[in-house]
């Protein structure tokens, strides 16, 4: 979009701000169709590594894309019908839990009335009612099982993604204008992304299998339901953690009782801080990282935008957006405010360009 000259720093702030949310409002209204093609290129970008790895030991294009589309296959299949199926099974039992933690609130509602804590148990669970965290977790399984549902539409657009990647540098290449100083930038962006999807994809897998194994040990109710909750809300770092800690906490609180629930709670706090702040870190670097405020309005935006689906993919696609700004100089101080604080002797960002 080409501004004319006399438009002011101020009015251009404007349009380019009206056309954003113009942009936001389009995306909404067309979620239906962009939910399938931001899974698919998702799910892509974690295949390329697999892919190019297989082409690297000497498989040809056609075998390499044909493993790792049969893999993806199975795992969109078996996901998709874990989640439906547990997602159902656990919508069915939810009037119980529900009823249950409303009772658990009364009572301890009325073990704190004679120690001098006065509260009205309509008002605390009007205002605070824990059998929300079931409702929500059902309803994002719920919706990420839909859209698992549409696989055959995403596994053929992973598919033509794959194909076209290997052909994709050249075609750039063709139509920029300065293709040396270019290139560079779109090869450190392409490089980032893979390794950032990479690393955050095992630690997920990580993260849901100890979960799954976990709370099975503990006897929790869908332990397979929990163990995906937390694979896929480890794309989201610090909030994802405590959000899919939330329902199963709840669960083990119902189901077994107080001392159960806190073995819960401190397995999940454990794995937070093994995993999250040493482990991956250590793989991944603080540049490859976004502040915990970022984190929290993305997942408050691409969540209203595209639902659940949004708030699972939130963190992914602003992290897109802060490696395609880092890879070019001029644009690293917007990447820089992006990024988690630094410590006071930590490295200064790149200065811009002129």
């Amino acid at each position: 979009m080409v501004l004319p000259d006399n438009v002011g720093s101020s009015g251009k702030g404007l349009v380019i701000a009206a056309a954003l949310i113009v942009i936001t409002a389009g995306l909404k209204a067309a979620g239906e169709v962009a939910i399938p093609f931001l899974l698919a290129a998702f799910i892509a970008t974690i295949a390329a590594t697999p892919m190019y790895w297989l082409e690297r030991r000497g498989a040809p294009g056609w075998l390499a894309i044909t493993l790792v589309i049969s893999a993806i296959f199975v795992i969109l299949v078996g996901v998709g019908a874990l989640v439906v199926q547990s997602a159902n099974a656990f919508t069915a039992k939810l009037p119980f839990y529900q009823e249950r933690l409303t009772e658990m609130s009364a009572s301890a509602v009325a073990w704190l009335e004679p120690l001098g804590v006065q509260l009205s148990g309509d008002l605390l669970l009007e205002n605070f009612n824990p059998g929300t965290a079931f409702t929500l977790a059902g309803n994002a399984l719920a919706g990420l099982g839909g859209a698992l549902s549409n696989s055959f539409l995403i596994l053929l657009t992973v598919i033509f993604i794959l194909a076209e990647a290997s052909s994709f540098p050249r075609k750039l290449r063709g139509v920029l204008r300065h293709p040396d100083e270019s290139m560079p930038y779109f090869a450190r962006f392409a490089e980032n992304m893979n390794r950032y999807m990479a690393i955050k994809t095992t630690i997920s897998i990580v993260t849901g299998l100890i979960v799954t194994l976990f709370l099975s040990v503990l006897g929790v109710d869908f332990p397979i339901l929990w163990g995906i909750l937390a694979f896929l809300l480890n794309f989201v770092p610090t909030i994802g953690s405590i959000i899919a800690a939330v329902p199963a906490v709840l669960l083990a609180l119902v189901e077994l009782g107080p001392l159960s629930a806190l073995l819960a709670a401190l397995g999940y706090v454990l794995l937070n801080i093994g995993l999250g702040n040493f482990v991956e870190p250590r793989f991944m670097g603080r540049g490859l990282g976004l502040s915990t405020l970022v984190v929290f309005l993305s997942l408050v935006v691409w969540g209203w935008v595209f639902g659940p689906v949004g708030m699972l993919l939130s963190v992914p696609l602003t992290m897109t957006a802060k490696i395609a700004l880092e890879a070019n100089p001029s644009t690293q101080w917007l990447a820089h405010l992006l990024a988690p604080a630094q410590p006071a002797d930590g490295p200064k960002p790149a200065s811009a360009e002129p």
